[in-house]
């Protein structure tokens, strides 16, 4: 039997995010500084191919001078770039960032558009980065699939995938319609303190008994 005749989708999120709260999961605290849809938005532009802990001391730097578009658009390149070195590409996301606000505020009056199509639209922003935003600044019921979700989708046997867009696909017709803005920050820290990529914790995971891909 799979996990999910042992939990059920609720229970499944409950024990994994307990036991990564109490590992301190850094995408707790992360999402402590994407308070707003801006932040959200400039945060998973950021995080893109950098580890979570050196994304959140750039979002924390940038942050603390420009948290809107008009005051990211005061800044220039290079001050951008400054603030969030050392994540990658830190050259090509200040060129980006700038646009990024530019955009919002000549399109969409300063604000972050709401729908999956118009985040799109966006310069740098892709569908997992749009579905980030969309469930943890609107609470809309998006499923952001990352290479955690991707992964320990997989592992867990809850699907049977090969690309994070068909995981994302199958994940929408298994994932209760009301538990799916919960998912990616669940999976991720999860992912992150237990079942990590190379060394996953199976002695001390909570799903270990149930799990086919413990070893």
């Amino acid at each position: 039997m799979g996990i999910l005749e042992h939990t059920g989708w609720e229970k499944l999120l409950e024990l994994m995010e307990a036991e990564a709260r109490q590992k301190n999961a850094p995408v707790y605290e992360f999402r402590k500084h994407v308070s707003t849809p801006f932040r959200a938005l400039v945060a998973v532009l950021l995080s893109s191919r950098t580890r979570d802990e050196t994304t959140l001391e750039a979002v924390k730097r940038l942050f603390r001078r420009a948290d809107t578009p008009e005051a990211m658009l005061a800044l220039s390149e290079q001050e951008i770039a400054g603030l969030i070195y050392p994540v990658g590409f830190y050259r090509s996301k200040a060129k980006r960032l700038r646009e990024l606000a530019r955009v919002l505020l000549k399109e969409h009056g300063g604000r972050v558009p709401e729908s999956l199509e118009e985040l799109l639209r966006l310069p740098g922003i892709g569908r997992k980065s749009a579905n980030v935003v969309l469930s943890s600044a609107f609470g809309k019921n998006a499923i952001a699939v990352d290479t955690h979700v991707h992964r320990l989708s997989n592992r867990l046997g809850l699907v049977s995938t090969s690309s994070p867009a068909e995981t994302e696909k199958q994940l929408h017709r298994l994932v209760p319609e009301e538990l799916k803005s919960r998912l990616n920050t669940t999976f991720v820290a999860f992912g992150q303190t237990v079942c990590k990529p190379v060394k996953p914790s199976c002695g001390s995971c909570p799903l270990a008994e149930h799990c086919p891909g413990a070893r």
